[in-house]
């Protein structure tokens, strides 16, 4: 992991951290890496979710991007994958997103997408990095015709991007009832036009009322208790939770259970396989994915590979080896044949078009994958010095393989830093949820804190 650039790009709190001036120094230094690249002006897409620094952001961004010569193509409220699409779509070099996901309103970054959509390569992260950190003095601004322009795009490029979802499933989700929780994020400005489209689907739409800090706000994919007490109370089919840039979806069953990533790839792949969809019936997870996921995918024929955490690591297999599904138990699903990157949205198409076809219930089609009981500590720890000290900790690594002796093959232990957070991460799956929160317990009281 670079100084910057962590494992979803630049994060941080705003004017703590991340503030205008660090953003317009990556404004210079993409344009300058980009421009380099391609050998003539570079254009770039930008879009936000509903902070209210992401403006402050943009701004500062844009500026930047214009003094170092690159071209902008402003798409306004968008989600991550959306601005994704937008980039492809509009052969642009480059596509920036300006958005903390599920972090508190607080909080912001800056994430950037090469011209085929992917996240962008460590290679160019380091080069655009240099560059902020020891070169912007040195990057020559541009004059005269030379200087970037701006065009603005946010409403038809938010309607192609719902054009483009709506033509990934066949189904017209005819009969079902939903309620839809935006996180009052990125999804505010897509999901409701979305299901609108789909003119025999029943939607309730929460949560999309976005004023700029109740983002993630006791709403969305990391506060799901609400959402499911609505469903069971109103007798929905099922509830869809986006996070607060619209890449994760999470769901709840018509009984309010919680329906996890895992679930969500066990059931699509199931599916896909049938269909004779699932190249070498394989669907790439991570390490965090429950040890549930390990043994339906066994019993079911399909091969599950695991990559470190990161929807990029995930991405990055897929590509690598032809498969088409892939995603984390946090509900980033990538479905390549139809995205780039993890897409909330294109997820909850995908599995409700799943329970349309099935004719079952949700909590039916769902559950078929069990859950292990999960337990996961995150532990606050002064910064990366600290985070690597306990890693190379002998004290912890004996002490992980004597529990590991005790859960005898029935659970999992993962210790490891957060990718975007200064935390230590201590996950463990047993037969029970008191195991697991004791041996948990156990093993975070010896990571120190700084």
């Amino acid at each position: 992991m670079g100084k910057l650039f962590g494992t979803d790009g630049i994060r941080g709190v705003v004017n703590a951290g991340l503030d205008a001036d660090l953003a317009y120094k990556v404004g210079l230094a993409a344009a300058t890496v980009l421009a380099k690249n391609k050998g003539g002006k570079p254009l770039v897409t930008i879009g936000k979710d509903t902070r209210i620094s992401g403006d402050l952001l943009k701004g500062s961004l844009i500026a930047g991007l214009c003094t170092a010569g690159a071209d902008v193509m402003d798409l306004g409220t968008l989600p991550t994958p959306g601005v994704a699409w937008v980039t492809v779509e509009e052969e642009a070099d480059a596509g920036i997103v300006i958005s903390a996901s599920h972090n508190p309103f607080e909080h912001n970054g800056i994430k950037i997408f090469n011209g085929k959509g992917f996240k962008l390569s460590d290679e160019l992260e380091e080069k655009i990095e240099d560059i902020v950190l020891f070169g912007s003095n040195n990057v020559p601004m541009k004059t005269g015709g030379d200087i970037g322009k701006v065009s603005y795009a946010a409403p038809k490029a938010s309607e192609d991007y719902i054009d483009h979802l709506e033509s990934t499933i066949d189904s017209t989700l005819g009969g079902l009832h939903i309620l839809v929780d935006c996180a009052n994020g990125a999804a505010s400005a897509t999901a409701a036009r979305l299901f609108d489209r789909f003119s025999k689907l029943r939607t309730d739409v929460i949560n999309a009322d976005p004023d700029g800090v109740n983002i993630n706000d006791r709403c969305g994919s990391t506060h799901m208790d609400a959402l499911a007490a609505m469903v069971r109370a109103g007798g929905y089919d099922m509830g869809i939770a986006f996070d607060g840039d619209a890449d994760r979806c999470l769901a709840v069953d018509e009984q309010g259970s919680l329906i996890d990533g895992d679930q969500i790839m066990a059931a699509c792949g199931l599916d896909m396989k049938s269909k004779g969809q699932l190249p070498g019936d394989t669907v790439v997870a991570t390490v965090m994915s429950n040890l549930g996921l390990h043994l339906y995918t066994r019993e079911q024929g399909i091969e599950l590979e695991c990559t470190d955490v990161g929807d990029r690591n995930v991405l990055e297999r897929m590509v690598e080896k032809g498969y088409r599904l892939g995603g984390e138990q946090s509900g980033h699903m990538i479905f390549l044949e139809d995205a780039t990157t993890g897409d909330g949205q294109l997820t909850a198409l995908k599995i409700l078009a799943l329970l349309k076809e099935s004719g079952r219930r949700a909590s039916e089609v769902f559950s078929a994958c069990p859950r292990y009981p999960q337990v996961l500590i995150n532990i606050p720890v002064a910064d990366n010095d600290v985070k690597k000290a306990a890693m190379a900790s002998p004290e912890l690594a004996q002490a992980i393989c004597r529990e590991e002796e005790v859960l005898a093959g029935e659970g999992r232990i993962l210790v490891r830093p957060s990718g975007t957070e200064a935390l230590m991460r201590v996950m463990v799956e047993a037969k029970t949820e008191e195991q697991a929160r004791e041996t948990a317990q156990r093993l975070a009281d010896l990571i120190p804190r700084s």
